[in-house]
């Protein structure tokens, strides 16, 4: 053996290879009487399902499954509609989609489970979790309220709501005249081009028509009460970006405030994929979070 093979053999041998999915070089579907469900395993311990929004599918949480999967089962997957799944029937909405999601996690035998969502994902995992509250350890809930109709919380900042929707109005049409999309936003289009483009890719990968269908349907569908989370024990995490034009921050910081066991960050000067655009702080947050209750190391920088 040459110097050159010595030294890749010592080096490779202290690489820590990522972890293959379950069924490696299989597609994985669970396959519905009208749907089948796109989705990927990875890593061995507590499950935390990532639950994409409307810009996204399974692919959206690349950048988080690695900073899990040492120590947690990873799952994502892709709501139905939305690629690699398939949607025969006309249905959708937050109803179909959690009664989905609840077919995978029993498909899976998941247990205990933790649930990180965004925007879009909030209606499902809110969905979820209401009737399955026993089976969850902790919810994050990422820009979004999920079905809930934050406006109606009894909160100080809920009165500056107005100023909001104007500015937020007012940024929509900046972002539709540059052609940049709402989810991401003049910082990271400005700072972070190659992720910008990342996030386009996915977000095209879904037919345009389709996802403002479900748009019209989850937004019409934000009206429960906030009551029904005043008794909630379950932790939840509300993370939200301070130059958001599609969920206030105010929102976040008001919906934690009715719950027993909720806290709030907010990150400033990012828009409304915190996850996406600030990744490394968001992985941090969220970890940290699920420590707590997981009793699992927060991984080290």
């Amino acid at each position: 053996m040459n110097n050159q093979e010595s030294a890749f053999t010592e080096t490779s041998s202290t690489i820590q290879f990522f972890p293959p999915g379950r069924n490696l070089h299989r597609n994985n579907f669970m396959k519905l009487d009208d749907a089948e469900i796109y989705y990927e395993v990875k890593g061995d311990g507590p499950p935390i399902i990532f639950i994409h929004g409307l810009g996204g599918n399974h692919l959206s949480w690349w950048q988080q499954i690695p900073h899990f999967v040492d120590r947690y089962k990873c799952i994502n997957f892709s709501h139905r509609g939305f690629s690699l799944s398939t949607n025969h029937s006309n249905k959708i909405g937050h109803e179909v989609f959690a009664d989905d999601l609840s077919q995978l996690i029993e498909m899976l035998n998941l247990k205990d489970v933790y649930i990180v969502a965004q925007s879009m994902g909030g209606w499902t995992a809110l969905t979820y979790f209401l009737k399955n509250v026993s089976n969850v350890k902790a919810v994050v809930m990422a820009s979004t309220s999920g079905t809930i109709d934050f406006k109606k919380i009894n909160h100080p900042q809920i009165e500056k709501l107005g100023e909001w929707e104007k500015w937020s109005g007012e940024e929509m049409k900046r972002l539709k005249n540059a052609e940049v999309l709402n989810a991401i936003g003049f910082e990271m289009a400005k700072t972070q081009p190659a992720l910008s483009l990342n996030y386009e890719q996915i977000y095209n990968l879904t037919p345009y028509s389709y996802k403002e269908t479900i748009r019209t349907d989850i937004k019409s569908n934000r009206i429960q009460s906030p009551d029904v989370l005043n008794e909630v024990d379950t932790p939840f995490l509300f993370i939200t970006g301070e130059n958001d034009v599609s969920f206030p921050a105010i929102g976040g910081e008001a919906m934690a405030s009715v719950m027993k066991n909720a806290k709030w960050i907010n990150f400033k000067n990012t828009g409304h994929s915190v996850y996406f655009e600030r990744a490394d702080e968001f992985n941090k947050s969220v970890d940290e979070f699920i420590s707590i209750i997981s009793n699992i190391s927060v991984k080290k920088d």
